[in-house]
């Protein structure tokens, strides 16, 4: 291996698929609504409570947003009825 070779480093780009119920907040591992990509490199994943919290320092940080608390709205507050 040559010098060259062995600085070579590889890194995962950030995801801007759709977040599931897979994709937990960094902070509480509640369900992730906010995917931050850094201007740094990496990503962070964070709940709706904590997109609020921190929501003005991610974006200054930030290179970009991915916003699904939209998702909330859409989400039925109760079960509906079971059908008899």
């Amino acid at each position: 291996m040559t010098r060259n070779e062995a600085d070579v480093t590889t890194a995962v780009a950030p995801s801007s698929a759709a977040l599931t119920a897979a994709d937990r907040c960094d902070r509480c591992g509640a369900q992730a609504y906010l995917r931050v990509e850094l201007q740094t490199g990496g990503e962070l994943l964070f709940c709706a409570h904590h997109a609020r919290e921190h929501g003005d320092k991610l974006r200054q940080i930030a290179a970009n947003v991915q916003d699904e608390t939209h998702k909330l709205a859409n989400t039925p507050s109760t079960a509906p009825e079971p059908e008899l």
